[in-house]
């Protein structure tokens, strides 16, 4: 049976990940998380702060993928301007959302500050909220976009809260394999293993350790059986080269 798929592309907005001042550590959580859930990120981009890529860029992947998840510029602040584009994107306006809104207004702050946090509220119309599990201003998705705050632990929290709410397709399972063997001395063997089997995926990680060469063979399917049969061939022609299969591992 074909193997169901249900994609992803994930969108990282923000000036600050590009100039490298700050360090995203999102995508890792969402692959992985999604990844669980039988959802494949196919694809990922760092966007910059600047209206009409976000609104390109949403648009062109909304269309491409079952997914999309967005991470920053939804703050308080001059440069936040996510849920600007997002609704831009859409062609619909903003609107004050009365939950987010109440949300924001439990915590006492003089007019000027709470006049900046109230841009939190501010969502496209027709859009429902994600929730934020750790009691802050909600995010928001429109049709297949889901738009989740940049700070780890808040989009963590968001994301938490889709579980068993999306559709999933079959989960990717893993195989992995290490050995002390170069890649060019492996290289004709893998690949006609990859031929045999174009439905899994099968890299090759070369590393440096001990003052030797070795590689770290990966592969990635839906089909268990046939990643077993892929791992035992890749095992074979280690061994054909004469090195040992190492660090066996199903995942």
């Amino acid at each position: 049976m074909p193997a169901r798929t249900v994609t992803a592309c994930v969108l990282i907005i923000g000036n600050e990940i590009l100039s490298g001042r700050t360090q995203d550590i999102n995508l890792n959580h969402i692959t992985l998380k999604l990844g669980a859930w039988g959802i494949q990120v196919r694809e990922a981009r760092v966007i910059p702060d600047v209206p009409n890529v976000i609104v390109d860029t949403v648009n062109a992947v909304r269309a491409q993928f079952d997914y999309v998840f967005t991470t920053g510029g939804i703050g308080p602040t001059h440069d936040d301007i996510t849920a600007d584009c997002i609704a831009d994107a859409f062609g619909v306006k903003l609107v004050i959302n009365a939950e987010i809104a109440e949300r924001v207004q439990r915590r006492p702050a003089p007019p000027d500050v709470m006049a900046a946090r109230m841009r939190m509220a501010r969502v496209p119309e027709g859009a429902t909220l994600i929730d934020n599990l750790t009691g802050g201003p909600q995010g928001f998705r429109i049709e297949n976009v889901f738009v989740m705050a940049g700070i780890p632990a808040v989009m963590q929290s968001m994301l938490d809260s889709l579980e068993g709410k999306l559709d999933g397709g079959d989960i990717v399972r893993t195989r992995s394999v290490t050995a002390y063997v170069g890649e060019s001395t492996i290289a004709d063997a893998l690949r006609a293993i990859q031929n045999r089997y174009p439905h899994i995926d099968l890299g090759s990680y070369p590393f440096f350790r001990a003052d030797r060469y070795g590689t770290t063979l990966v592969m990635r399917g839906t089909q268990v059986p046939d990643l077993d049969e892929m791992l035992t061939e890749v095992c074979d022609a280690i061994n054909a080269c004469g090195a040992t299969p190492e660090d066996i591992q199903h995942g």
